[in-house]
């Protein structure tokens, strides 16, 4: 099928340089084959846990070996995740995103609390999401038994920048997780970060690995680095709005069947802005005050901007049926679980 073509650095290098203008007409034709523009996906993303992260990711307010404003917390009940998705749906939130400072999901108590979490939040009519750090195959089946409808495993750059900003994990386990979560039945949900100090080329072949996905991933995230005081990565420029109109028309163009997020950085980003990005593909955004630990625009904010725009939210499960819960969720096995502890290299000593 067409959408599933084999793009060279070269070719997304052609289509990422053309003239502006030219660049957003051709993405907004390619958006209109396989989206309705009017219709906007609007998720809600929470922290579940927060804080005390091993990882060492340069863009992370969490990570524990950081001196950062954020407060850590333990994981939250299922009773106040129900409470937060019941407020984000009666906002206009078709999804719920959950996301937990962890490295990796461990086959403990904790998980089966994040299990009912999902379970409770399906029964709600929501869309859920999970982002958890690697999983297994049995870890993903376990959550799609429970009603999950998405997993975001970020790439967040490509191969050759990776190391610059993440020590603690290594690109193929990214990979591997991607794998797992495609075996379960469960959609994808990948993207980047532009604005760490990547290259252009670097953005792009983050893009190659993407399409070259089966299935390719059902939502792409594109986040504009916030930078944080406190992380390797506080004294970053703020990624200028035609380089995330580019690399959303890119996404768009390459990857035609993808929900493309408009995601981080938008509270740095004037209306008019976000209205190109939507012009040029973008089809889904994270609507609340906070994005895990960093600002975003408010619901009430977004509203106003959609009914300047014409644009109306997305209902769930437009683009897959609601999963159905199955008992066996809560079925554990024993597993020896060993993902690579990479050796630090020198993205937090300079």
């Amino acid at each position: 099928m067409e959408f599933y073509r084999d793009y060279s650095l070269e070719e997304l290098l052609e289509i990422y340089n053309t003239p502006l203008l030219e660049l957003i007409y051709r993405a907004a034709t390619v958006h209109r084959q396989y989206h309705d523009p009017a219709e906007v996906q609007i998720s809600t993303l929470i922290s579940i846990k927060t804080g005390g992260c091993p990882e060492d990711c340069a863009y992370c307010p969490q990570a524990a070996r950081y001196h950062t404003a954020v407060e850590k917390h333990d994981l939250l009940t299922v009773e106040e995740v129900k409470e937060a998705a019941i407020k984000a749906k009666n906002a206009g939130a078709s999804r719920l995103c959950m996301g937990a400072a962890w490295r990796n999901v461990r086959n403990n108590d904790d998980f089966d609390q994040v299990l009912e979490m999902v379970r409770v939040v399906n029964e709600l009519g929501m869309e859920v999401c999970c982002t958890l750090g690697m999983i297994t195959e049995h870890q993903a089946k376990r959550l799609a038994d429970a009603g999950l409808y998405a997993y975001n495993h970020n790439l967040d750059t490509s191969v050759e920048y990776y190391n610059k900003i993440i020590s603690t994990r290594t690109y193929d386990d990214r990979l591997k997780t991607l794998n797992n979560v495609a075996k379960a039945g469960v959609h994808i949900c990948s993207g980047g970060i532009i604005g760490m100090g990547e290259s252009v080329e670097d953005r792009l072949k983050m893009l190659l690995h993407l399409t070259r996905l089966r299935p390719h991933p059902h939502s792409v995230p594109i986040n504009a680095l916030v930078p944080v005081e406190g992380t390797p990565l506080q004294d970053q420029p703020i990624v200028s709005t035609w380089e995330m109109v580019r690399m959303i028309a890119t996404t768009r163009i390459v990857l035609p069947k993808s929900q493309v997020r408009l995601s981080a950085g938008r509270l740095f980003m004037s209306q008019e802005a976000q209205a190109l990005c939507f012009m040029a593909g973008a089809n889904s955004i994270f609507a609340g005050d906070k994005l895990l630990t960093t600002g975003n625009p408010s619901f009430e904010k977004d509203m106003e901007m959609f009914q300047s725009l014409g644009l109306k939210p997305q209902p769930p499960f437009k683009h897959g049926p609601k999963p159905e819960v199955k008992e066996t969720y809560k079925v554990k096995i024993q597993e020896k679980v060993k993902w690579d502890r990479p050796k630090l290299n020198n993205v937090n000593q300079n």
